[in-house]
């Protein structure tokens, strides 16, 4: 008899071959994969009793926690689908979302729970459940975590649910700039496909110790909270980025693999601390979210050690679609030119489906590293559409294929390498100037700790590039320095002809550079702003 693809069976099979083994490390918490199980065992059934059932949404709003991950498996063993939000929305954004995904409960962290308490007259919530937390207070009316999950017996039976893989596992709600949030309908077939190609091109063993830096809410881990249980590895929790922090998990609990966005390695680099940490494990990290500059990359494996591993993907793909697979040949190559080989997308993973570069015609570009086109996937890892959302589900899935909107090309080897988003490509006197080959150049510079270029608009050219740089403590360079470092390491016409000195760079919770923000200042009125 077949059974159904879905990740909850990493579960049985994690309590089964692992029981007294330590799943989670939470602070000063841990619970072995038999604990965990037994705690995600009754929030099952105490949803089950509240009401939820097979087919229901439940809202879930936490930090990178314990609790994250009993929801993810409490609620979806239940045939219910999960809709994760991002913590760090608007209070109005929450409304819509909440409202629009038609989530009949919601799970809170009391840390986070301000925005909620604005709008909860507004929600049509039939319960609210609240993850205490020492130091903070809501004025919210629900009720508390531990006091539900233990309300039901330890001995009562766990409903039996006949999971379909076809079914909704999770709802997860993209950030917009343009309009509102739109709900990715992910499958349970979906994310276990995902998850394997998580276990197995970050190759995860049984004995890693994997970091979650990576909000949860963000495709869900990218994978990593089914992959982890998967393999029966050690999950180990961080509420919030804190490099010295980090640092000292590193070498306190043995992390041997996380994920993280650009600019998670860009503060770790840059923390003080980084230079005397001892890190013998060696992490492996997975890096995606904007592309990385080689020479961040670079910094990360000679400064911290880590093995840096490129993967590329979208929610609407659950996320993983190309990961860049090292070669045995690359290891006689200098650092530089691997940390340009690891800053490339890479080629489609083994289990997602197939994934090109095509012009406007649809015809696949030419294998040459020249030609322009635009990223398109189809396969096992594509999303069913975007919930309630006919129109813009229409406009992403075109003749079978979703298109990303990633402007890339593709190398000899295969191997895919994004130049930039379509609406983040300069056009300036008709030349196409890549805004991340220019931040590429950018990063280079001893001085630069940060970097985001965009278009402006210019009276001759249309657009030229203009940088906005975050400085290292200390630095002395001006912005004819600036320039003129760039003019000296690139074609001339793709060097910025403007820098502004900043202090942060805006960024969504993921850690991706809202770049859309940045061109507000300088495109009034017009598209181009996002």
């Amino acid at each position: 008899m077949k059974t159904s693809l879905t990740p909850l069976d990493w579960k049985r099979r994690a309590v089964k071959y692992y029981p007294e083994k330590i799943a989670v490390i939470d602070d000063r918490k841990t619970f072995t994969y038999r604990e965990f199980t037994e705690r995600t065992d009754q929030l099952s059934k105490a949803l089950h009793q509240a009401g939820i059932q097979k087919g229901d949404h439940v809202a879930v709003m936490l930090p990178n926690t314990h609790y994250m991950l009993e929801c993810f498996y409490g609620i979806s063993q239940l045939g219910a689908a999960m809709v994760p939000l991002n913590y760090r929305l608007s209070a109005e954004d929450l409304e819509y979302i909440i409202q629009h995904s038609d989530a009949r409960m919601l799970i809170v962290d009391e840390e986070f729970s301000g925005p909620i308490e604005q709008i909860v007259s507004s929600l049509s919530l039939e319960k609210i459940i609240i993850v205490s937390v020492e130091g903070f207070h809501t004025s919210l009316n629900g009720t508390d975590y531990e006091a539900f999950i233990s309300e039901i017996p330890s001995d009562a039976t766990l409903p039996e649910v006949d999971i379909d893989e076809n079914q909704l596992l999770t709802v997860n709600y993209t950030s917009g700039t343009t309009s509102k949030p739109k709900g990715v309908m992910l499958t349970h077939r979906a994310n276990y496909i995902n998850a394997a190609n998580f276990m197995y091109h970050l190759d995860v063993k049984n004995e890693d110790v994997y970091l979650h830096t990576l909000p949860m809410f963000h495709a869900n881990g990218w994978g990593g909270v089914w992959a982890i249980t998967g393999a029966g590895a050690t999950h180990v929790f961080l509420r919030k980025v804190d490099p010295p922090y980090i640092l000292e998990l590193f070498e306190k609990e043995h992390i041997t693999l996380l994920c993280g966005a650009p600019t998670v390695i860009n503060v770790l680099v840059n923390e003080p601390k980084a230079k005397e940490a001892n890190i013998p494990t060696k992490p492996r990290m997975a890096t995606a979210g904007a592309p990385p500059a080689a020479a961040l990359i670079h910094k990360a494996q000679e400064i911290l050690g880590l093995n840096m591993i490129h993967v590329y993907g979208l929610t609407e793909t659950s996320p993983f679609i190309l990961y860049c697979e090292w070669k045995k040949e690359f290891d006689t190559k200098t650092p530089d030119e691997q940390a340009v080989i690891k800053a490339r997308q890479g080629i489609e993973l083994a289990f997602n489906g197939e994934t090109k570069v095509i012009r406007q015609d649809g015809e696949e570009v030419k294998w040459d590293g020249q030609e322009l086109g635009e990223i398109v996937t189809r396969g096992n890892v594509v999303m069913e559409g975007y919930y309630k959302n006919p129109e813009k589900t229409k406009e992403a899935l075109k003749d079978g294929w979703f298109h990303t909107g990633d402007l890339a090309v593709t190398h000899p080897d295969g191997y895919i390498e994004i130049r930039d988003r379509a609406k983040d490509m300069i056009i300036s006197g008709g030349e196409n100037i890549s805004s991340t080959e220019v931040e590429g150049v950018l990063y280079k510079h001893p001085e630069v700790r940060e970097a985001a270029v965009i278009a402006i608009p210019h009276e001759k050219w249309g657009e030229v590039p203009k940088a906005m740089v975050v400085l290292q403590p200390e630095a002395d360079v001006t912005e004819d320095d600036i320039i003129t470092y760039c003019r000296e390491n690139m074609a001339h016409f793709k060097a910025p002809k403007k820098v502004q000195f900043v202090e942060s760079l805006p960024k969504t919770a993921t850690g991706k550079l809202q770049k859309y923000r940045l061109r507000e200042m300088h495109w009034e009125g017009d598209k181009k702003v996002n």
